[in-house]
């Protein structure tokens, strides 16, 4: 097998060469006055209602559009005023229509004096469409230079772009409305209110909530009652953003005792990699006890049960000695130690306090890197919004050098289908459902995806099933068992080897296990997506991190500074002036979101070109994505299919050849290499993808079955690339030198 390759060298970076250009309407689209009027008496509809109302001191409104729109397609003129955009004013979005059929529902918080100047632009937009164009503006009519320079906008209040921009916002909308949340409980719930800059102190006043009794996770989310909640929904359910039941029990898994004898004997630990587990508690008499430095967060008041000790201990008994239980599934990557904190309890938790539990462990323990969470909740996730725990653990990662594993959570298998539950939601996670030894979906395993679009889980791994179990020690001994819980840990192993042993960086090693499990065949059905993710993730590590002889697997790590990250000195071997490969790419990064962006929940955008340099020094992308080519606006990509075939928002991008039953060479452009391009976008001009990190992992296979790895390292080399031949043995070794303790006489 070949070595995985690390290509160091600089990326260049740009900001984006594109100008602006004037507002033009989409393809066979018309817009009549009459409906811009009807937006405008929308306004004045709800501006009259929040007047009376006399609750908030500005307007909470929802703009419905037609499809599912981009960013570039959300209402630009209507809402703005003065220095403050539309954009500026969203505070939240969901999806309205159906799943196969959906649309944008944007909600904005804006000033009355907003409403009365988008009413007086919609009066005047009508009008000039009335008097220029007999009331309907047509997509050839309106994008017509010649037709725009005949309306004499001295006569009216608005200025030619502002008329412009009007026409097109009104296109993408059917209608402004003020929304009310739908929400029903019987529970205990972390309730989140739209944004409406006041302090949640002050919100809960107007609902006559003492505050200082009521718990607060920040200044839009509070955990409130039954009785708080229906006084809520009663007085302003238009307030509401979203709502999560808080009382979570530990998800139905499987154990069977056993009467064999656990190995019993183990080596003290030395230096071996930590890896943070939070879960149930944990017994200390287990023989691998040792290795696992335990922390009971549980009040002391609170008695705990034989049975709370139960699953903690055997998920910390596979992320020990996994391979020695298992020999089956011996990964190759050792043993490894255990910060254990055990926070919940069998018979069920509380997330909220589990969600500011997490916030403390982490902030005191960040030299750990990554952390198993095998517990989850029973309720399925909302389709319109991240749940609370799954929002802060996005917002941890982003913040900090960590990555969470999760396990998928699980269904009893006599339930019918249904969604992951949180925090399996978490975008920025790994998370891992259960296949069976013949790798096919197992009868507990729950399903994505998340917010109708983010591939949940990320990937599978061996949980059990009732012809193969786990094999685990807990609290009573050794125990056969079936769970994503069991799945988990193998997978956090893994993560731990290649960041902490291997030295990857989190972006690429994430990428790693993403591109080992999907292989060279992605034909998954949306059915065996939503229940596999990506694909299985290998056993043993050598899969992960070797190449067959005939594949060339290199990676390569840099920092989005600007519009476009990009090196066209990837210098791809040639044979007969051709390129006889095969090649797929995964793209990982780690972005900040937005809970209150609702299903717009990432706030950056990564977008993947990796191919050959044409003759017009364009990237001709493996999947011949063309959002950024200059020729867009011949050939726009709609929203919908962005998403649908390049994951537009999603922060992992999986790009491949089509495998096809002939195999043909590709064209060698003359004098020309292969570049890679990265492309940031922002949704909220917030800036935050400046200075996020991403990992790709590119694989390229020989069509002729020809070893050419030398012939790639000595051309990169001879371009600048710094090549890194990573070892697993050697690497090891290093690993373990540089870990023994020094004593000085």
């Amino acid at each position: 097998m070949n070595d995985i390759l690390q290509l160091k060298g600089p990326f260049e970076s740009r900001k984006n060469p594109n100008r602006p250009a004037a507002p033009t309407l989409p393809s066979n689209q018309s817009v009549c006055s009459n409906h811009i009027r009807k937006l405008g008496q929308d306004l004045l509809d709800i501006a009259a209602f929040w007047r009376a109302e006399n609750f908030l001191p500005d307007v909470l409104l929802s703009a419905h559009y037609r499809k599912v729109a981009a960013k570039s397609n959300r209402i630009d003129s209507f809402l703005s005023y003065k220095d403050v955009t539309a954009e500026q004013t969203i505070v939240g979005a969901k999806y309205g229509g159906t799943p196969s059929d959906p649309y944008h529902i944007i909600t904005h918080y804006v000033s009355i004096d907003a409403i009365v100047s988008s009413v007086e632009k919609a009066n005047e937009t009508a009008k000039i469409l009335d008097e220029y164009f007999t009331g309907v503006a047509t997509t050839s009519s309106f994008n017509s230079a010649e037709r725009i320079s005949l309306i004499d906008f001295s006569r009216y209040s608005i200025s030619k772009t502002t008329f412009q921009r009007m026409v097109v916002d009104a296109s993408f909308i059917t209608k402004f409305a003020i929304d009310k949340s739908e929400f029903l409980t019987n529970e205990t719930a972390i309730i989140s209110f739209f944004d409406v800059k006041m302090k949640i102190d002050d919100l809960l006043r107007k609902f006559g909530i003492n505050p200082t009794v009521i718990r607060a996770l920040d200044n839009t989310s509070v955990l409130l009652g039954r009785e708080e909640i229906e006084l809520i929904l009663r007085k302003a359910p238009y307030l509401v953003a979203m709502a999560t039941v808080d009382f979570s029990r530990l998800l139905p898994t499987d154990f069977a005792p056993s009467s064999e004898s656990t190995p019993g004997v183990i080596p003290s630990p030395k230096n071996e990699p930590i890896i943070g587990v939070i879960d149930t508690l944990f017994d200390s008499s287990v023989y691998f006890s040792d290795w696992v430095e335990h922390h009971n967060d549980i009040s002391s008041e609170i008695p705990a049960q034989s049975s709370d000790y139960q699953h903690g201990t055997s998920v910390c008994s596979l992320l020990v000695d996994g391979p020695s239980l298992n020999p089956e599934l011996n990964d190759g990557c050792g043993r490894f130690r255990v910060r254990h904190f055990g926070i919940a309890l069998h018979a069920g938790f509380s997330s909220f306090t589990i969600i500011n539990q997490i916030k403390t462990i982490i902030s005191k323990n960040t030299e750990i890197h990554v952390w198993n969470i095998s517990l989850g909740s029973d309720q399925e996730v909302n389709r319109n919004f991240i749940s609370a725990e799954a929002s802060v653990l996005d917002q941890i990662q982003y913040e900090n050098d960590i990555t969470f594993i999760i396990s998928g959570t699980n269904k009893r298998a006599d339930e019918p289908k249904k969604r992951i539950g949180a925090p399996a939601d978490s975008v920025n996670a790994i998370v891992v459902n259960s296949v069976d030894s013949q790798n096919n979906p197992v009868n507990y395993s729950r399903s994505g995806p998340v917010l109708s679009f983010f591939t949940k889980p990320d990937v599978s791994y061996y949980g059990g099933d009732s012809h193969k179990r786990i094999r685990v020690c807990d609290h009573l001994g050794l125990s056969y068992v079936c769970g994503t819980s069991y799945a988990a840990p193998w997978i956090s192993r893994k993560m731990a080897f290649l960041v902490d042993v291997l030295g990857f960086p989190r972006e690429i090693a994430k990428a790693l296990l993403i591109d080992a499990a999907i292989g060279w065949n992605e034909t998954h059905s949306f059915e065996e997506r939503s229940l596999k993710g990506h694909g299985v993730v290998p056993v043993r590590i050598d899969d992960i991190v070797k190449s067959e002889d005939d594949e060339i697997k290199f990676v390569v790590s840099g920092v989005s500074e600007q519009y476009e990250t990009y090196s066209y000195q990837f210098a791809v071997p040639k044979y007969k002036n051709e390129y006889p490969f095969l090649t797929k790419a995964t793209l990982c990064y780690f972005p900040r979101c937005s809970r209150n962006q609702g299903v717009d929940y990432t706030n950056t955008e990564l977008d993947l070109y990796f191919g050959r340099i044409d003759e017009d020094n364009h990237i001709k992308s493996i999947n011949n994505n063309k959002q950024c080519i200059e020729d867009n606006d011949i050939h726009p990509v709609y929203e919908a299919d962005a998403r649908k075939y390049y994951r537009k928002w999603d922060n992992i991008k999986h790009i491949t050849d089509e495998i096809k039953e002939r195999l043909i060479p590709r064209k060698a452009y003359q004098g020309k290499l292969w570049g890679m391009k990265v492309v940031t976008k922002e949704r909220l001009k917030s800036r935050d993808g400046i200075g996020i990190r991403f990992g790709v992992v590119v694989t390229l296979k020989e069509i002729h079955g020809v070893n050419r790895i030398q012939d790639f390292i000595s051309e990169c080399s001879l371009r600048g690339w710094l090549v890194n031949r990573i070892n697993v043995e050697s690497r090891i070794q290093v690993y373990n030198k540089a870990s023994e303790e020094i004593k000085f006489d």
